[in-house]
Formats: structure tokens, C-alpha cells, sequence
């Protein structure tokens, strides 16, 4: 799933996992390829990820496609093996973490550098089409009174105010190395122990409202968040890609893939941005409460892609 390094709230318990390995099992493994047109769209056990898997379910029908879908299916430990069985054909994921899951000993950080490394990674049963330039991944949060206050750009800015910055994040991110040890190699930003106040929700309500109320000074919240801008938060560009990369991208079973397949989800890449993504998720995470798949239709319209591709 999407969890980063630090998003250990949003993993499933052991035995969650082993429950959705056992109902997809418990449906046999249907290769989907056998017929080229007939397609299952797997998600994650999250919002984000239900979303998009509804964005390329519906492009796909649009395209002539015989789509089903099987969302909620839980963590990669779930999902991974669904693809190679042949349980689903595609699933939403991101750059970054698939590599880290798929090579544990990677450490390309970049976009670029992050997509040259996955396909030895994929190996020969799964395969990705063309990321989306979206992405949803770790960074520095802070509200714009502090931007205003220090003049912030980029977390490099932010170090010279480290004995006065105040970091929320989950406990994990002192010591992983994209976390406090990354900030302090990458940009000087060095957060005392004291200094450092451990929330376990990975970005969520408990970490928003720490830094709305200025508990905290700056936070480790997702790219993506509906949090941004419905509390006019501000993320702190990462030049030095301190953060790996996490560009949406489609994961196919690699004898599932076709050249019509990867033209429809190719075309709904490159319509995908960050700021779409974001809204995506204000759509369905914010006061409107839109449910998963209408925003997905809305948003297929919008862009012009509830027509077959040429």
C-alpha cells in the first residue's frame, strides 16, 4: 500500500493481511488474461488508492474493457501476490515505496532514478506503465504563519530555526534514514530529541491539529493531504529529494499487458497531476464527502477522458 517509512498507522495487522490473502485465494487464482478485454482493478486498503483504482476502472470501460474491481484488498503483501496469481489484473501504487518493498537494498530517491531501478526490481511476472507526475509522499509541513515568519521556501531554510522548531511525526522517523538523519545530512535541520514530539497517526487528524494549534512548529505530512489547504498548510520543497519519490503509478501482471491497455492508463497518467490528485482527495476526504467512484467519474469527464482514447 501507500505507507511510507514512517506511515506504520496505516499498515494491516498480520492477521488483516492473512485474511485478504485468504479470500482472494479462496476465489482461485482466475488468470484475468485470459481474455485480453476482461480486467479486475484491485486497490489498496485505503481511500487515495480506492480512488484511483476507480479513475482507471472507469477509463478502462469507457476504452471497451469487461471491468470488475476488488478494492480494499489490504498492504503489498496482499495485493503483490493477487497480481501474480492473477486474482487482479492492476493495481494503483507509488514509485518509491514499490521499489522499497520489491528491493529493500535500493536507494534511489528521484523520480527518474527511482523508475530506472523498478523494472530489475518487477522482475519477470509484474510490469508498470508511464507514472503519473502525481505523487503523495512524506514531507515537511508547516502553516504559513511560519513561512511568513522565516521566510520558508525549503527545508533548508528551515535549519537555521532547528532549536525553535518543534517536529511532529511518527516515533520511527527519528531513526529512519529519510527521517530526522536525513534532514540533518541533507539540509542542516538538526531536531533535538527534546524537541521531537512522536504522533502515531502517520499525518493524520492527531498530526494536523498538533500543528494547526501550534503544538508542533512542522509536521510529516503527505503530499496529497485534504489537511494542505483546507488548514492553508504549506509544504516545504525537497531539492534534495531528501524523500523518495512516490509518482502514481498502474501495476499490471505482466502477461495481462497489452498496448491497448497501457494507452488507456498511459492517458489517464498524464492527465494525473499532484494538484488533481489533491483535489481528488479534497473531493472525497473533505466536507463534500463524495463518494470514491463518482469522484472518479466526475473527475474521467472533467479531463476528457470519457471518450475512447485514439
Amino acid at each position: 500500500m501507500r505507507t511510507s517509512r514512517f506511515r506504520s498507522s496505516r499498515l494491516l495487522v498480520a492477521a488483516a493481511t492473512v485474511l485478504s490473502l485468504a479470500a482472494l485465494t479462496a476465489c482461485g487464482s482466475s488468470d484475468s488474461n485470459s481474455d485480453p478485454n476482461t480486467i479486475v482493478v484491485g486497490s489498496a486498503n485505503f481511500t487515495e488508492s480506492e480512488t484511483i483504482a476507480n479513475i482507471y476502472a472507469e477509463a478502462l470501460r469507457v476504452n471497451g474493457f469487461d471491468v470488475s474491481t476488488s478494492f480494499n484488498i489490504g498492504s503489498r503483501e496482499a495485493y503483490i501476490p493477487a497480481l501474480k496469481d492473477g486474482s487482479i489484473t492492476l493495481i494503483p501504487d507509488y514509485t518509491g515505496n514499490l521499489l522499497q518493498y520489491l528491493d529493500p537494498t535500493a536507494t534511489a530517491t528521484s523520480s527518474e532514478d527511482v523508475l530506472a531501478a523498478l523494472p530489475a526490481a518487477l522482475g519477470s511476472e509484474l510490469v508498470i506503465t508511464t507514472p503519473a507526475s502525481a505523487q503523495d509522499k512524506d514531507a515537511v509541513v508547516v502553516t504559513k504563519e511560519t513561512v511568513d515568519k522565516w521566510n520558508l521556501k525549503t527545508i533548508a531554510d528551515l535549519a537555521p530555526h532547528s532549536a525553535e522548531v518543534k517536529f511532529g511525526a511518527p516515533a520511527e522517523f527519528q531513526e529512519r534514514p529519510a527521517g530526522l538523519p536525513g534532514l540533518k545530512a541533507n539540509y542542516g535541520l538538526d531536531i533535538a530529541a527534546s524537541n521531537f514530539v512522536p504522533i502515531a497517526d502517520g499525518g493524520g487528524p492527531t498530526t494536523v491539529k498538533a500543528l494547526a494549534s501550534g503544538d508542533v512548529t512542522a509536521a510529516n505530512i503527505f503530499t496529497a493531504s485534504a489537511s494542505i489547504p483546507a488548514n492553508n498548510f504549506v509544504v516545504l520543497e525537497d531539492p534534495k529529494n531528501n524523500f523518495p519519490a512516490q509518482n502514481v503509478v498502474p501495476v499490471l501482471r505482466a502477461s495481462a499487458s497489452s498496448d491497448k491497455l497501457a494507452a488507456v492508463l498511459d492517458a489517464v497518467s498524464a492527465k494525473l497531476t499532484t494538484e488533481e490528485l489533491l483535489a481528488l482527495n479534497v473531493s472525497v476526504s473533505g466536507d463534500s464527502k463524495t463518494e470514491p467512484a463518482a469522484a472518479a467519474k466526475s473527475w474521467i469527464a472533467a479531463q476528457g477522458l470519457d471518450k475512447p482514447v485514439a
